[in-house]
């Protein structure tokens, strides 16, 4: 228990420091409301109005950001093994080109359907 003493300590640390940040700045912050600030602020343009129900967003928004997910996910999984690739052996190699096999045919499947196209 006494390795992880110092490790316990910072993560409490961290959190009270979180908490008292929080605390503080409700406590003495300005609470200075006015229609500016509570109004959604787009680029310095004036917000156009939403439609009745919140309206529609295109697909492309969500493929694209899931794109961006997987690859980043997929990059947390390859660093690690071609770090360890020598004593991963042939198993490592196949479970590696498995992954990437279900990672490649999704993103080949959008690519297809044309979900990396922008009109």
């Amino acid at each position: 228990m006494d390795l992880y003493a110092p490790m316990i300590g910072l993560i409490i640390l961290g959190a009270v420091f979180a908490v008292f940040s929080v605390v503080v700045s409700t406590v003495i912050g300005p609470k200075r409301y006015n229609r500016a600030r509570l109004d959604s602020y787009e680029c310095g343009i004036e917000p156009t109005p939403q439609p009745v129900g919140g309206g529609r967003i295109p697909i492309k928004y969500y493929l694209t950001a899931m794109t961006f997910i997987i690859f980043d996910i997929e990059i947390i999984f390859l660093y690690p093994w071609a770090v360890r690739f020598d004593h991963l052996g042939v198993f490592g190699f196949v479970a590696m080109v498995t992954f990437l096999f279900l990672i490649t045919v999704p993103f080949v499947y959008e690519w297809r359907r044309g979900g990396l196209e922008w009109d």
